[in-house]
Order: C-alpha cells, then structure tokens, then sequence
C-alpha cells in the first residue's frame, strides 16, 4: 500500500512538473511587442576623441514631427524617453567652442527658421528633459540644420568630422574638431 501512495504522489509531482513547463513555455515563448522607440547608439573617432551618441530611436508614425510632436521653441531631449547622452573622452572643440572631455546630456532647441540650439548640459542622466536646467549647461552652440531625404526613424552619424542626427526630413549637422 504504501509504495502504491509513494508511486501516486510521485506519478501526480510527475504531471504537474510537466504541466508548469508547458504553461511556462508558452508563456514566455510569446512574441513581445516591439519597443515603440529602442535604445541605440553609435560611435566614433573625430581629432583622436571616441564621440558616444546614447539615445531612444521613434518613429514618425505619419506624425507631423517638427514644429508638432517636437515644439518650436522648446528644449527637447533629442530622442526618446530618457534624454540622449552624449560622451567624449577628450577635449573636443563644438562648433568652434570647447567642450572637456565627459558624459553630457544632449539636447537640441528646434527653430523654424532652420537655426538650432545645440546643448551639451553637465546632468548626463535625466528622464527625458522634464528636470532640464540651463544652469547646468557646459555648452550651447547654434548650427544650420539642412533637408534630408525622409528617415522613419531617429538615427545619429559620427564621421571624422562632425556628428549627425537625421529624422524625418531634417538634419541636425554639428561639426568637431
């Protein structure tokens, strides 16, 4: 009888191991929704500095992007969710201007006209630019963006020269050195 009871219990262990490995194979073998605006970055050698652009990646998702979903006017994180940063690991000239070398928080200020605030601000980790103080800016530059073919998503560019970011019809050029 009581190897009956012992073959019961382990034939019942038995099924239910099985049925929570069944369960928990579909579980987690579900396709997960793609993240709306993923991390990404990108980097490069511009005058013997690594540049390390980190940023959220949206879409345009048929917004109006400029001047819409991106205010005029407005310190904007320059991505997704929490703000871009951006890292040197030397000294580096900005537009002509020095930046040390460091992790900085990256934001831009669009412009109607085409004349954009660039900012490099000592809080390198921040959500988004909702706690954003110009107090704490290492640098502000102004650059010219340009038309660009249509880019559905955010992306940056390092080359020897200068950094990029292309979204929508827009790119923001700023030149290193």
């Amino acid at each position: 009888m009581r190897n009956l009871m012992k073959k019961s219990f382990q034939l019942k262990a038995a099924f239910l191991f099985a049925f929570a490995l069944l369960v928990s194979s579909f579980a987690f073998g579900q396709d997960k929704k793609p993240v709306a605006s993923p991390r990404d970055s990108v980097s490069g050698t511009i005058a013997g500095s690594t540049i390390t652009i980190n940023y959220g990646s949206p879409s345009v998702k048929g917004r109006k992007i400029w001047g819409g979903l991106e205010a005029y006017g407005k310190v904007w994180r320059a991505g997704a969710n929490e703000a871009t940063t951006f890292t040197t690991t030397k000294d580096i000239k900005v537009e002509g201007k020095p930046l040390a070398a460091g992790t900085y928080g990256f934001f831009l200020i669009p412009a109607e006209d085409g004349k954009w605030t660039v900012i490099f601000n000592k809080v390198a980790r921040q959500w988004g630019a909702y706690k954003y103080d110009d107090k704490e800016d290492a640098l502000r530059v102004t650059v010219k963006t340009k038309a660009a073919p249509m880019h559905e998503r955010l992306v940056y560019t390092v080359d020897s020269k200068s950094f990029c970011m292309f979204w929508d019809k827009i790119v923001v050029p700023v030149s290193v050195k």
